[in-house]
């Protein structure tokens, strides 16, 4: 991590102050006023560990003050804060079980941190789909967008091959298609009115003549849904890289009004015949919508969307660190994120095991 301060007269070394928010995130803090007081109740026996080094001319050790951590991560560059945090948690997940390994593609915005004329800070983030870790994540600048940043964060992800990318109906786009094969992964993307002579090509297959190849059934925040595929090979769609279509249709019964809705979905993937089968592609489709319940967590348990930061690339960073804390608390095999920040928030050696550093 390159580091943005002039090198006169700084106290505290950067990594110094990076260990000490990221363990403050993962006791739970969600500003940088909680950031800054769970510091300075860091027991002494901790700052060893953490980097912390006593002042050469009185046994004390000087810790980093909230403006100090303010004003650092405000200059902290986000892309290479992104790219270490996504490598550490690349290179300690497990080797998927599922034969085929999902990367999820979707954008969140921080809506308490808006810039100036209003505007709101948005990253785009891939989410692996088997582990529920970001690998990379990039905001989206004000004059680009999710389509324009979509190769760009990819790029970020050392080995793609073999990998199966999935996206909402934004992300059906030919280049990003094209892309994907040149880095030898595959695709799978939901086909909507952007894409409208594609959509009209899937709406138009034979489906009443494909048998029915898997049903499931769901149960859930207050509503039951069955969802049902067929998959046909197609080699004359407009699309690079197409191989089999898919159609989705979801019922979905509210528990409390009785109300029933079914939705008929649409979508392309490069996965040959041979390479999926149909419960696959179900199953990595629906897997997709892990990358929600990652934003959820970090709604609800972080407080994200209340938090109005907005010091420079400090609600970026702290959006990095939400990731790290929830990546760590992962890895550790804890499926409860909530419960297990309050029992960091306890035990303070509890962070600083879960990031290795003890």
């Amino acid at each position: 991590m390159p580091d943005p301060r002039d090198p006169r007269g700084v106290r505290h070394a950067l990594t110094v102050v990076l260990a000490l928010t990221a363990c403050a995130v993962l006791a739970g803090a969600t500003s940088l006023l909680a950031v800054g007081e769970w510091i300075v109740d860091t027991p002494p026996q901790l700052l060893e560990p953490l980097g912390v080094r006593p002042d050469p001319l009185c046994p004390k050790r000087h810790l980093p003050a909230e403006t100090t951590v303010r004003r650092l991560l405000g200059r902290i560059d986000g892309d290479a804060l992104d790219r270490a945090v996504g490598c550490w948690l690349a290179d300690r997940r497990a080797p998927a079980a599922f034969p085929l390994r999902g990367l999820a593609v979707d954008g969140k915005s921080l809506r308490g941190a808006a810039r100036a004329k209003g505007r709101k800070i948005h990253l785009l983030a891939a989410l692996d789909h088997t582990s529920g870790l970001v690998l990379a994540q990039l905001d989206v600048g004000e004059k680009t967008g999710e389509i324009a940043c979509f190769q760009p964060l990819l790029e970020t992800v050392a080995d793609l091959a073999g990998v199966v990318v999935t996206s909402d109906a934004l992300h059906t786009q030919r280049e990003h298609a094209t892309y994907l094969i040149g880095r030898r992964a595959h695709y799978i993307v939901i086909v909507k009115g952007n894409q409208k002579r594609l959509h009209k090509q899937l709406k138009a297959l034979p489906w009443k003549d494909i048998p029915l190849q898997g049903r499931t059934r769901d149960a859930g925040h207050g509503r039951s849904e069955i969802r049902r595929i067929k998959v046909a090979t197609v080699n004359s769609l407009s699309f690079p890289g197409a191989d089999q279509a898919l159609q989705i249709k979801r019922r979905r019964t509210d528990c409390k009004t009785g109300k029933t809705t079914v939705k008929t979905v649409y979508a392309v993937t490069s996965l040959a015949t041979e390479q999926a089968t149909p419960a696959q592609l179900a199953k990595l489709v629906r897997d997709h919508w892990k990358v929600e319940a990652l934003h959820h967590v970090r709604d609800t348990t972080f407080a994200e969307d209340a938090s109005q930061l907005r010091t420079g690339n400090a609600p970026r960073a702290m959006a990095t660190w939400r990731n790290l804390a929830i990546g760590a608390v992962k890895l550790s095999g804890t499926t409860n994120i909530a419960a297990a920040l309050r029992a960091n928030a306890r035990d303070p050696n509890r962070p600083l095991a879960l990031l290795g550093l003890t």
